[in-house]
């Protein structure tokens, strides 16, 4: 295939932040094709911190829904214009962020069809959930006219910085356990966590990990544990830290949520738990030594949605409850064995 012209990109995708880490595929991929070509980034702020300083990126811009939603999408259309792209790649499939691709002036734009402003487009693709691809695949149909072979990775870029920054904390062996989640229903329960902990063995480490807002929570977890070791690093730590920190763990268990997504920029070993959402949706974990956990006998219920709920629709929560503690453990044994090859 004959290598287009292309001197300036955008991709758009403001979206939760798993969804944005996992949109870094395209940068690695255009990168690779277009060296020479610049590269920009629009999305939603809050996380706009997964781009510091990542160097195939010329620019991030930032679209600022809480301080006036539609003023900003104006600014950022004339900004977008101004820029005169040769490409624009529209991961997200609502209405804002079409009119900003149909509008842009470049001389090439692609999406999704469920996109209002899909026809506007140049090109248009399925986002098919039915066929067992991984969303990293189904993104990269976006740029398939301009690009050849597979998807690549989603890639963050920690500074020196931040490992520096994380360092002290990796005296001993550790283990990270990222315990929220936006969705009730994708949260593995306070009670397993506290089950879990108190079965790890004492000679680890044990980094809680998460937001400010995840803090409270991360402690009552804590309270009623009874391991030796434990820290809640919740709020101390931003993005990239914390993807440092996850890059060399022993094992980091997480949810169905942003985290998951950390781990697998950095390539760090991961056991995910699912508890109301499935992995055939295709937003599992990338790394290498990535594991699944979730309940092991079929539910009727499950999953019962994409995004997970406030609270279980049943009433009961088996998706979750009904996981044994054993099968995480199990994980941990895995990753020992690999780190001791």
């Amino acid at each position: 295939m004959q290598q287009p012209d292309i001197k300036k990109i955008l991709i758009i995708q403001t979206a939760f932040l798993g969804d944005v880490v996992l949109a870094t595929a395209l940068i690695e991929k255009l990168h690779a094709t277009y060296p020479a070509a610049q590269l920009d980034f629009l999305l939603r702020k809050g996380n706009e911190g997964l781009f510091k300083g990542n160097p195939l990126l010329r620019q991030v811009l930032i679209w600022n829904k809480l301080k006036g939603k539609y003023k900003s999408l104006w600014k950022l259309l004339r900004q977008i214009r101004s820029e005169k792209y040769d490409v624009v790649v529209n991961v997200q499939r609502y209405g804002a962020t079409g009119m900003l691709t149909a509008f842009s002036g470049a001389k090439q734009m692609f999406g999704f069809d469920k996109n209002p402003f899909s026809r506007f487009f140049t090109r248009r693709y399925t986002h098919n959930m039915e066929n067992g691809s991984h969303e990293v695949e189904r993104n990269q149909l976006l740029i398939s006219s301009i690009t050849q072979g597979p998807a690549a990775k989603p890639k963050l870029y920690p500074s020196i910085q931040d490992y520096e920054k994380v360092q002290p904390l990796k005296a001993i062996p550790y283990i990270t356990i990222a315990p929220t989640s936006v969705w009730f229903t994708k949260q593995y329960p306070a009670k397993k966590w506290v089950e879990l902990l108190n079965s790890l063995p004492t000679n680890y480490k044990i980094y809680l990990l998460g937001s400010p807002a995840d803090k409270v929570h991360a402690e009552e977890i804590m309270v009623k544990a009874q391991h030796p070791n434990m820290e809640n690093l919740c709020g101390q730590l931003n993005l990239l830290q914390s993807a440092a920190l996850m890059r060399d763990a022993v094992l980091n268990y997480v949810n169905d949520s942003g985290p998951m997504h950390l781990a697998s920029s950095v390539n760090a070993p991961t056991c995910a738990i699912y508890c109301s959402t499935v992995p055939r949706f295709g937003y599992g974990p990338l790394a290498d030594f990535a594991t699944i956990v979730e309940k092991e006998e079929p539910l009727y219920c499950r999953p019962c949605g994409l995004h997970g709920h406030k609270a279980c629709p049943e009433g009961h929560f088996k998706c979750a409850h009904d996981i044994r503690n054993e099968q995480l453990l199990h994980v941990l044994e895995l990753a020992e064995v690999r780190q001791n090859l």
